[in-house]
């Protein structure tokens, strides 16, 4: 179980909320010690929020970590609000909280949408970054939303099977189109059903072992992972083809450390392997009884060795 594997629980140091652009308002925490090493969490998603259990990755006498909800997800509100809500919008989320904290820079960690949004981020800022810590690599290109969308079901067909026959047998053919029409509907009777289908979906897919279903009691949580994932997906992740790939040079001078499960089907190895052959002396950590859940023993595991070893690296 991870739970035996991540450090102890800690509850936030501080909290609080960040005025953005309206109607935003982001919801943000800050674990560890202050003079440790400044650390930023992305989740994933777009739209899956923190959770207590993600501060446990980070050793509290050695980092200052601050995890936010994005915008739409979490305790941020508007809950599953899609105006004003872009890659380019979530990236000078990170960069006003980075300066209303007073952080100089940060060691950047995220796993999927997460690690998408971290290499946009460090892009557009080198110079605030000390290195990146990257799971289950997402980079946004239209064949990887395609796969999600089609391809995850070769490994998964009855969750699959699920997830289309939802949908009347005339919408199938546009999957995505005939989602997103239902998740952007202010009607819940619309809106909810499907958000619980979509998100049961990527559950089902998520880990090399079945994961327990996602609970009764977080419709909030199912409605913004959906409606947000539809909506980037929609928009091709608000980047241009080959955008991180192509701009990539830009923080290749630091530190990486990429952490892939083996048997990721959601994100599948080849993307974090073209990552990692991009990146000159990045470190490529292969778990090999993994799938894509950060939550996965040894995907933690390598999580937290891979934190040591870029403290390492940025002390000498």
């Amino acid at each position: 179980m991870s739970d035996r594997v991540l450090f102890p629980r800690i509850a936030a140091r501080r909290s609080g909320f960040l005025e953005v652009d309206p109607p935003h308002r982001i919801y943000w925490e800050q674990i560890g010690n202050p003079q440790g090493i400044p650390v930023v969490f992305l989740h994933g998603g777009p739209g899956s929020g923190i959770s207590e259990a993600h501060r446990r990755f980070f050793d509290p006498e050695r980092f200052d970590v601050v995890l936010f909800d994005q915008r739409g997800t979490g305790r941020s509100t508007p809950l599953a609000e899609l105006s004003g809500n872009t890659t380019q919008d979530l990236v000078a989320d990170i960069e006003r909280l980075r300066e209303y904290l007073q952080i100089e820079s940060w060691i950047v960690f995220g796993g999927s949408w997460g690690s998408t949004l971290a290499l946009a981020y460090g892009e557009a800022h080198p110079e605030r970054c000390l290195g990146f810590v990257l799971r289950g690599i997402f980079l946004g290109t239209e064949p990887e939303i395609d796969w999600f969308l089609h391809g995850m079901g070769t490994f998964f067909p009855e969750s699959r099977r699920r997830f289309v026959q939802f949908l009347p047998e005339s919408e199938r053919g546009d999957l995505l189109g005939s989602y997103h029409s239902r998740l952007v509907s202010a009607d819940p009777a619309l809106h909810q059903p499907a958000s619980e289908v979509w998100a049961g979906y990527e559950a089902a897919c998520s880990a090399l072992l079945p994961l327990p279903p996602m609970r009764a009691e977080e419709p909030g949580r199912a409605l913004s992972l959906a409606r947000l994932e539809a909506h980037y997906f929609l928009n091709r992740m608000f980047l241009e083809p080959g955008q991180l790939l192509g701009e990539l040079e830009r923080i290749t001078h630091l530190p990486a450390i990429i952490v892939q499960g083996r048997y990721d089907v959601i994100c599948p190895i080849a993307t974090a392997e073209t990552l990692a052959s991009a990146w000159p002396g990045s470190d490529f950590d292969i778990v090999p009884d993994a799938g894509h859940s950060a939550m996965e023993p040894g995907i933690a595991r390598s999580l937290i060795a891979a934190m040591e070893r870029i403290r390492e690296s940025i002390r000498t």
